[in-house]
C-alpha cells in the first residue's frame, strides 16, 4: 500500500472517530420550475423551542444534502438561494436514530421572476453559484445543429479563434468535464465532436475546489445532457444539411455538410437508460495567403505563397448509459462509447517565385523591413544580385484518425448515518494516428516532382482512472475526502520517407524516423470542508498529487524522467447581500500537464515550410488563480462583474526557428512566466417582453516574461473580447436571434495575431407546442463587405519572419430541423474520452 492510498484511509477513518451516529436529515433542493439540483444552496436547522442554529451545510454540486449527528427534537428546515424564495419547513419531527429523506425539496424563484414568467413564460438562463456560473444551453438558437463549441463561443470570458483554439479568459489550457466526470483532453477536439443539441447546460468553474483534476490553467467547463425528467420516454431527433457553398475559394472539391444525431432515454422503476448516436459530415473550404523570409549564412530567402487551405471532417459514435437504483441508498451505472473521428486538412500552395539574394551584415535592414518592402513593391528583390529563383507548387495532405473504445463504471453507496461513498474507474483504448503526403512539383508546367515526402505514425493509446470519494458531516460542516489513481501509457512509432526517384522507391529518413513512449502514473489524495458561517458560505480544501512521468526515445536510446509532489489548495467563499445580490471570491493552485505530442523531441511534417516538434523535458505549467465577482439579479435579469488574477510558472509557447533557409521548425518549449490581470462581465436582459439581450465581455492584460533560446522576452498588450447575443420573438413560435464574436489583436512570444471575428443570424419555427423545430442559420456572414471568419499570424525573429493570413469559409447557410417527444430536464451521463482526445 502506497504513502497516498494509507493517508487517504486514515482520513476516513478519522472522520467516523470524529463524528457519532446519531439521527440523519437528507434532500435535494431543486429549482420548482425545472426541477434541476441547484449547486451550493445553503441549508440549516434551527431548533424549533430556541431558535438557535443547530447546524448547516452546503448542498453539492446536484444540489443533494445530508445532515448527520443529529439529536431527536422539533426543528425549523431553512433552505437559501440567490434569487429564490427562502423555503422553510417547520415542524419538522426528528425522532432518535431516525433516518428522514425529504426526496426533492422544490423552492421558488422571486416574486418578480414568477411574474415575468407569468406574463412572457420565460425562465432565468443563467445562474451564479458560490464556484460556478451555469449558462442554458437552449438559448443560443444559432449554435442548434452544430457543436459545443458554436454554443461555447457565446459564454463571457470564452472567446474561438480562427483555427478552432478555444480560450477561456485568454488561455486555452482549461479540463473538460461531462455530467460530473472529470476528463484530461484536449478542449477543442472533445468540444467539436459533441453535438449541441444534446447539451442541456454549460457550467464555468474558474477555481475548481479540491475535490476536482487540479489539471487546466483556466479552470474547468462541465458540459451536463439531456434526458427526461419522469418516467417513461424521451426521443430527441436532429437533422443538418447544408447549402452549397457560395464562395467556394477554388478549392478542388466542394464542401458538404450535413449530419444527425438522436437522443433515446427510458426511465422506469429502478432503471435510467439512455443511448446516443451522431454522425456530421463538416467540411469548410478556405484559403491561405502567406510571405515568409528568412536570413542565414548571408543570403536572404523570400517565399510569398498562397493556396487552398481546406478540411474534410468526418466523425459518429454511439453512446450507451444505464442506471440502476435499486433503493435511495445504492445506484450502480455503466457507460461505453465508440467512435471514430477523421479529418483531412489540404494544403495545396504556389510558391510563387521562392528567391534568394545575397545581402552583407552591414547592408542587411532587419528581416521584418523586407515584409513592408515587400508590400510595397510585390517583392524585395527588385534590385541587387539574385543568387536564385524558383517557383513551385506544393500538395500537402494531412490526414488525423482516432477510434475510441472507452468504458466506465460508477458506483454510489449512501452509509446509513454515515455519510456517502462513491467509487469509479474507466478504462480508455484509442487508436490514434494518420500519415503526412507532401509532394512538390516544379518546372515550367509545374508538373515535374520535384520532391515526395510521406510520414505516418501510429500511437495506440491505454488509460486508466481509478477513485474513491467519501463524504459525511464533520460538525457543523460539510467533509469529503477521496483518493484517485491515473495511468497512461501512450507509445509511438514514427515513420518518415522520402521518394527516390532514380531507383523507384521509398528510403527511410533516419533524422526523422523513431518511436517514444509516455508512461504516466498520478497518486491524488484531497481534502475539503464546505458550509456556511454567519451567511458566509465557503468550499476550503486541498489536494496533494504524486506524478510520475517516464519519456523514453528509440534513437537515441534515453529515457527522461520527472517526478513531483505537488500541493493544490482552493477557497471559494461567497457571501449573500439579501435575496439579489451576492459577493464572491476564490483563489485555485492549478497544473497544466504536457501531452504526448508536445513531448516529441523529433520533427514530424506539417507541410512544406514548416516542421513541428516537441520537448522530451518540457515541464508543466504551474498556474495560481484568483478572482473576486459581485452578482446582482432584479426579476428574471441579471449582471455580474468578476475581477481575476492569473500567473503562469513555465508557460509552454509554440515558438519557430530556422530549420533551413526556406524551412521553419515550430517547437513547444518554455517560454518563462505570463500573467494575465483583467476583469469579466456579462448581463441577461429584457429592455422588452419580446427582447432578449445575452451581453458578454472579457478584458485583460496579458504579459510574457522570460528566456527564449538565449534571449530576454518580455511582451505585453491589452486584449478583450465581446461576446453579444439578441434574440426577437416575432411571434409566439417565430423568432429572430442575432449573435456577433469578436476576439481583438493578441501578442505571443514571438509575435502577434490579429483581430477575429463572427457575425451569424438564426430564423427558428416551432411547431406542435414546441415539439417541432426548424431553423436556417446564416454563419459566418460577410457579404464580401466584411473580413469575418480569418486571422493572421505574424512571427518575428532577428533571423527570420513570417506572416500567413488563415481565410476561411463565410456565408454558410444551414438547415436543421428538431424533434422532441417528450420535454427534457435533466442530464444523460454519456461516457467521454478521457486521455486519448488530448492527442487527436
Amino acid at each position: 500500500m502506497n504513502r497516498y492510498t494509507f493517508l487517504s484511509l486514515c482520513l476516513l477513518v478519522l472522520g467516523n472517530m470524529l463524528h457519532a451516529q446519531t439521527a440523519q436529515l437528507s434532500g435535494q433542493v431543486v429549482d420548482s420550475l425545472d426541477r434541476v439540483g441547484l449547486a451550493y444552496a445553503s441549508v440549516a436547522l434551527f431548533d424549533l423551542d430556541t431558535q438557535q442554529q443547530v447546524t448547516g451545510v452546503l448542498a453539492d454540486s446536484t444540489g443533494s444534502f445530508r445532515l448527520t449527528g443529529l439529536s431527536s427534537g422539533t426543528y425549523r428546515l431553512q433552505v437559501r438561494f440567490m434569487g429564490y424564495r427562502t423555503y422553510e419547513l417547520t415542524p419538522l419531527e426528528l425522532p432518535q436514530g431516525a433516518a428522514l429523506d425529504l426526496q426533492q425539496i422544490p423552492i421558488q424563484p422571486t416574486t418578480r421572476i414568477l411574474d415575468e414568467i407569468e406574463i412572457a413564460g420565460r425562465q432565468r438562463k443563467t445562474l451564479h453559484q458560490v464556484d460556478r456560473q451555469v449558462f442554458d444551453a437552449e438559448q443560443f438558437q444559432q449554435a442548434q445543429g452544430g457543436t459545443a463549441v458554436d454554443v461555447l463561443r457565446n459564454l463571457p470570458g470564452v472567446s474561438v479563434d480562427a483555427q478552432g483554439q478555444i480560450s477561456m479568459r485568454g488561455s486555452s489550457g482549461f479540463v473538460v468535464m461531462l455530467d460530473g466526470r472529470q476528463v484530461q483532453m484536449d478542449a477543442a477536439t472533445l468540444l467539436a465532436q459533441l453535438p449541441a443539441n444534446a447539451i442541456e447546460h454549460i457550467e464555468i468553474l474558474t477555481t475548481p475546489s479540491a475535490k476536482y483534476d487540479p489539471d487546466g490553467t483556466a479552470g474547468i467547463i462541465n458540459i451536463t445532457t439531456r434526458k427526461g425528467a419522469a418516467d417513461g420516454w424521451f426521443v430527441q431527433l436532429n437533422g443538418l444539411i447544408g447549402a452549397p457553398s457560395i464562395e467556394p475559394y477554388g478549392n478542388a472539391e466542394a464542401s458538404r455538410r450535413w449530419g444527425g444525431d438522436a437522443t433515446i432515454n427510458y426511465r422506469k422503476g429502478d432503471w435510467d437508460v439512455s443511448a446516443g448516436l451522431d454522425y456530421r459530415r463538416d467540411d469548410l473550404a478556405g484559403r491561405r495567403v502567406g510571405y515568409v523570409n528568412s536570413y542565414l549564412g548571408g543570403v536572404l530567402t523570400e517565399f510569398p505563397s498562397e493556396g487552398e487551405r481546406s478540411f474534410d471532417k468526418t466523425r459518429y459514435s454511439g453512446r450507451l448509459s444505464a442506471t440502476y437504483s435499486p433503493n435511495k441508498d445504492h445506484q450502480l451505472s455503466m457507460s461505453f462509447l465508440v467512435g471514430d473521428r477523421t479529418q483531412y486538412r489540404t494544403a495545396d500552395i504556389l510558391y510563387a517565385p521562392q528567391q534568394r539574394l545575397a545581402i552583407s551584415e552591414a547592408d542587411f535592414r532587419g528581416v521584418e523591413a523586407y515584409w513592408d518592402l515587400y508590400r510595397e513593391q510585390g517583392s524585395i528583390f527588385t534590385q541587387g544580385d539574385v543568387v536564385d529563383s524558383l517557383t513551385y507548387y506544393n500538395e500537402n495532405l494531412r490526414v488525423r484518425e482516432g477510434d475510441f473504445l472507452i468504458g466506465g463504471i460508477d458506483y454510489t453507496w449512501k452509509l446509513d448515518g454515515q455519510g456517502t461513498l462513491a467509487f469509479s474507474a474507466l478504462y480508455e483504448r484509442t487508436l490514434l494516428g494518420g500519415p503526412t503526403e507532401n509532394v512538390v512539383l516544379g518546372g515550367p508546367d509545374l508538373a515535374d516532382s520535384l520532391q515526395f515526402q510521406y510520414n505516418t505514425n501510429d500511437n495506440p493509446l491505454d488509460g486508466l482512472r481509478v477513485k474513491a470519494d467519501y463524504r459525511r458531516k464533520l460538525g457543523d460542516a460539510d467533509w469529503e475526502s477521496g483518493y484517485q489513481y491515473r495511468m497512461l501509457y501512450h507509445p509511438g512509432d514514427f515513420l518518415y520517407q522520402d521518394r527516390d526517384f532514380a531507383n523507384d522507391e521509398w528510403v527511410d529518413n533516419p533524422v526523422f524516423t523513431n518511436r517514444i513512449e509516455l508512461r504516466r502514473q498520478i497518486h491524488g489524495v484531497y481534502t475539503q470542508l464546505s458550509g456556511t458561517w454567519h451567511k458566509l458560505q465557503y468550499v476550503a480544501g486541498v489536494r496533494v498529487e504524486y506524478m510520475d512521468r517516464q519519456v523514453t526515445i528509440a534513437k537515441p536510446d534515453t529515457t527522461y524522467a520527472y517526478q513531483i509532489v505537488q500541493p493544490f489548495p482552493t477557497l471559494n467563499l461567497r457571501y449573500p447581500l439579501g435575496e439579489s445580490t451576492a459577493l464572491k471570491a476564490g483563489y485555485s493552485r492549478r497544473i497544466q500537464r504536457t501531452t504526448t505530442f508536445k513531448m516529441t523531441p523529433f520533427p514530424e511534417r506539417e507541410h512544406n515550410e514548416t516542421l513541428e516538434q516537441g520537448d522530451a523535458e518540457l515541464l508543466p505549467e504551474f498556474i495560481d488563480l484568483a478572482e473576486i465577482g459581485i452578482v446582482h439579479n432584479w426579476g428574471d435579469q441579471s449582471v455580474f462583474l468578476n475581477t481575476y488574477y492569473r500567473h503562469v510558472q513555465n508557460v509552454i509557447n509554440r515558438v519557430n526557428t530556422v530549420y533551413n533557409d526556406s524551412v521553419l521548425n515550430r517547437i513547444y518549449t518554455n517560454a518563462g512566466n505570463a500573467q494575465a490581470i483583467g476583469a469579466e462581465a456579462g448581463a441577461d436582459l429584457y429592455p422588452a417582453k419580446w427582447c432578449q439581450l445575452h451581453l458578454g465581455g472579457n478584458v485583460y492584460q496579458y504579459r510574457i516574461q522570460g528566456t527564449l533560446f538565449g534571449d530576454e522576452i518580455d511582451v505585453a498588450n491589452l486584449i478583450y473580447s465581446i461576446n453579444a447575443n439578441a434574440q426577437f420573438d416575432l411571434t409566439g413560435t417565430l423568432s429572430l436571434q442575432a449573435g456577433f464574436n469578436y476576439l481583438s489583436e493578441r501578442v505571443t512570444a514571438q509575435g502577434r495575431d490579429s483581430r477575429y471575428y463572427n457575425p451569424s443570424l438564426t430564423l427558428r419555427k416551432t411547431f406542435l407546442d414546441g415539439k417541432l423545430a426548424a431553423s436556417v442559420q446564416w454563419l459566418s456572414i460577410d457579404m464580401g463587405l466584411l473580413e469575418s471568419n480569418e486571422q493572421r499570424i505574424t512571427t518575428v525573429r532577428p533571423d527570420f519572419f513570417t506572416t500567413t493570413n488563415y481565410i476561411y469559409e463565410v456565408d454558410r447557410v444551414m438547415f436543421s430541423i428538431q424533434y422532441r417527444f417528450n420535454q427534457p430536464a435533466g442530464k444523460v451521463k454519456f461516457i467521454q474520452s478521457e486521455f486519448g482526445e488530448s492527442e487527436y
